[in-house]
């Protein structure tokens, strides 16, 4: 079990790794070793997440999720297999984290009184201006 937080842990089994070719740094072993780790993880049947939170991660996610709602995560940064699967994992529980924390609802304000007077006055010098340009050109 990989611990995201206190009341959510995930079980390895829901995770997928597989190995593709590196772009990034490795020098002439960059053609011949599959450093890359591409991590797979399916949120919409993962019985660890509750829905609120996998509704989150969905939004989070962007255009890494597929639309079987499989969330892939692709880490190529460093030169090892490791070193870049523990990076995918890292990334993949930072999101899961940020998907956990709900928004702070949005509490309707008005304006003020000074700020409504600002726009008035605001609005009568434009309409002053306009006004000014519409007569005709004096005899100067």
């Amino acid at each position: 079990m990989i611990q995201v937080t206190n009341s959510i842990a995930l079980d390895e089994a829901e995770l997928q790794e597989s190995f593709i070719r590196s772009s990034g740094p490795g020098g002439q072993n960059v053609n011949k070793i599959e450093s890359a780790v591409q991590l797979r993880f399916d949120v919409r049947n993962s019985p660890s997440l509750p829905e609120d939170v996998k509704m989150r991660l969905e939004r989070l996610a962007g255009k890494r999720l597929t639309s079987e709602g499989v969330l892939i995560i692709t880490a190529q940064r460093f030169r090892t297999q490791e070193r870049n699967r523990e990076d995918a994992l890292q990334r993949l529980l930072d999101l899961i984290r940020q998907a956990t924390e709900r928004p702070k609802p949005r509490r309707p304000t008005r304006p003020t009184l000074a700020s409504k007077r600002r726009r008035l006055e605001a609005k009568g010098r434009r309409s002053e201006i306009k006004k000014g340009r519409s007569g005709k050109p004096g005899l100067d």
